[in-house]
């Protein structure tokens, strides 16, 4: 059985001002990096592989929370968001009015303006799960993004992503996920809270 622990990385300005990120790199901001140097990772991750997204704000945030440089997986990228980085989703519904809810009520399918959709990252991942699941190692933590962790949740719950997420999901918490030999995902811990770190 491997296990792996998901980590969304630190904030950005683009995630106060509410902007889809995608594949810009923006980087983790000062209260992020302030924010994400309080925690640790829980005892039984401190000696799991560690993977992260190419884009710098995970990669940082990596970094920063495990206290070692990690190994870059672009399976982790975030969902390309295509036209829409950089754009709030008040903008997009006052540009794009009923053709944006259309989309979005096409859950899995939703696809942004040349971007990918949620079920392509999905797609993206399968092969990842298994890749991971006939590795020598069998403890891995990796550093991502929200649609990427919402994506393997979709998996978890059979979540068709219509309505709300079966969970909400916690900034500074990892996510647990046991996946079987064939790369399926077996059991899932959401939320699992950081260790606060000690000044020794």
């Amino acid at each position: 059985m491997t296990e792996l622990f998901v980590i969304r990385h630190a904030v950005t300005d683009w995630n106060n001002e509410k902007r889809f990120q995608g594949h810009s790199d923006i980087p983790i901001n000062t209260a992020g990096r302030e924010e994400i140097s309080r925690y640790q990772l829980p005892m039984n991750w401190i000696e799991a592989e560690l993977l992260s997204s190419p884009l710098s704000r995970a990669r940082e945030t990596a970094k920063i929370l495990c206290q070692r440089t990690p190994k870059i997986d672009n399976a982790l990228m975030e969902m390309n968001w295509g036209l829409w980085e950089g754009r709030t989703y008040a903008e997009l519904k006052a540009e794009l009015g009923v053709e944006l809810t259309k989309n979005e009520d096409r859950g899995l399918d939703l696809r942004p303006v040349e971007g990918e959709s949620p079920r392509e990252v999905c797609q993206r991942l399968k092969p990842w799960f298994k890749q991971l699941s006939t590795s020598a190692d069998n403890k891995f933590v990796a550093v991502t993004h929200k649609g990427i962790i919402r994506a393997m949740m979709t998996m978890a719950y059979d979540w068709d992503m219509m309505g709300k997420a079966p969970v909400k999901l916690q900034r500074y918490a990892g996510h647990h996920f046991k996946i079987d030999q064939s790369g399926e995902i077996v059991a899932i811990e959401m939320n699992v809270p950081f260790r606060i770190r000690t000044s020794d």
